[in-house]
């Protein structure tokens, strides 16, 4: 592994392409923090992939592609005399070292949840009405749930044990089923929804990521699926024209490839 000097000597040399960049490419030069907007999103949710994947040379890439955006917003904004990648720094530090008063204070902690306990509750004394707020109103809705969940929960707001929280999951699936068996569209998604909060919850007290887990089985269906096409190929057929019991035969394959 690289030393803290030559650490710091790659960070510089990002930091000195990324001047040259703004100065001489034409891309570059136009680039503002709307604009790179999206392509940070995309970004971040490669590296998301490739974490999931446990494909590190990958994360390192990824990681690399984030790195230069947090460099290429601090440009800009050092541009604008706003703040420049010292502050984005010190800034980070500041509230690391303040959110961390049982590291840099006189508080005690037994474990983790303490921890996110004094979080959420240092969070309020900076000013926040809600230990909500720090939750994005663009998080897809699995993640958000995940979030808001935690997020309650840091202040006491839970449940004491799973099973009790597996309860909730069998009791919401029964409101749904209710619904289902009356009809009402608007009614079965609300009770759906439920359903599927009440999972995210049931997932994180057994220390799941329900995003990660949903991911995962995205991705083995996927690959599952894509086998099933290659073998239909390579039998010279379509797989409308398959049946249900012929497609199932590449699809147990598949399963154990």
């Amino acid at each position: 592994m690289n030393s803290r000097e030559e650490q710091l000597k790659a960070f510089d040399r990002l930091l000195t392409i990324m001047d040259e960049l703004r100065e001489q490419c034409p891309w570059d030069k136009k680039q503002t923090m709307q604009t790179l907007r999206h392509l940070t999103i995309e970004e971040t949710y490669e590296l998301g992939d490739a974490i999931l994947d446990d494909d590190l040379e990958e994360v390192k890439k990824e990681l690399g592609d984030v790195l230069l955006h947090i460099v290429f917003y601090s440009k800009i904004g050092s541009e604008t005399q706003d703040f420049d990648i010292a502050d984005v720094c010190n800034t980070i530090c500041d509230k690391l070292i303040n959110r961390h008063p049982h590291i840099y204070g006189d508080v005690e902690v037994k474990n983790e949840e303490d921890v996110k306990r004094n979080w959420e509750n240092l969070k309020l004394k900076e000013g926040k009405k809600s230990v909500l707020e720090g939750v994005p109103n663009g998080l897809p809705a699995l993640v958000k749930a995940n979030r808001v969940q935690d997020k309650v929960a840091g202040v006491g707001f839970d449940w004491e044990k799973p099973e009790q929280v597996w309860e909730k999951v069998q009791e919401e699936l029964q409101e749904f089923q209710a619904e289902v068996a009356k009809g009402d569209a608007n009614l079965m998604e609300a009770e759906f929804g439920d359903v599927m909060f009440s999972m995210v919850n049931y997932a994180r007290f057994l220390k799941i990521n329900p995003e990660n887990a949903l991911e995962r089985t995205n991705k083995k269906f996927m690959g599952r699926f894509q086998y099933l096409e290659q073998k239909a190929k390579e039998l010279g057929k379509n797989l409308k024209d398959m049946t249900l019991a012929e497609m199932d035969v590449f699809w147990e394959e598949a399963k154990h490839q």
